[in-house]
């Protein structure tokens, strides 16, 4: 399939001219004009909340580990049709890296998935020390691309549990 040129802010067409558009950009979350890795990030808190009233642990973690790796072919896909290197529209990656996150908190109350959600994002956005290291790896179209839009925010969520580890740990 030849690649369509895509516009350079996407709109509600672009988002439904392919599943893997619709994914990717998060059902909507990625056209939001401001800040679309936020609102992304709330829609996976929300969603993990109704997830988890439905599924096991276990099952739940089994989407988890599923929206990685459709999370990368979708986000793939997309960047491969937008023909621009990790554009904001693209929400996938906050997505399943909250989900990750919110899923080893398990259970968390409301107080420990606010301090998850406040790290998380200020990791995503500042990108400190590792998760800009795992931002700066991958770049490009085809898998290489679709990676490094997911790698990052892989790393942000690990770099958030460990904070969230040692703040338990904190006297």
């Amino acid at each position: 399939m030849p690649l369509q040129p895509a516009p350079l802010r996407p709109g509600w067409r672009f988002l439904l001219s392919h599943p893997a558009h619709l994914l990717a950009m998060g059902f909507g979350c990625g056209l939001s004009p401001v800040a679309p890795g936020t609102v992304g990030t709330l829609w996976a808190w929300g969603s993990f909340l109704v997830l988890q009233a439905w599924l096991s642990p276990f099952a739940l973690g089994c989407v988890v580990l599923a929206s990685v790796v459709v999370g990368w072919w979708a986000s793939t896909v997309t960047v491969d049709q937008m023909r621009v290197l990790d554009p904001g529209a693209i929400v996938a990656d906050e997505i399943m890296s909250f989900w990750l996150v919110l899923w080893v908190l398990m259970p968390a109350g409301w107080d420990e998935q606010l301090a998850a959600f406040l790290v998380f994002r200020l990791l995503d956005a500042v990108k400190p020390g590792p998760v800009g290291w795992a931002d700066g790896l991958f770049h490009g179209f085809g898998w290489r691309g679709g990676l490094g839009i997911i790698f990052d925010d892989l790393v942000a969520a690990f770099c958030t549990l460990f904070l969230l580890a040692a703040w338990r740990h904190l006297p």
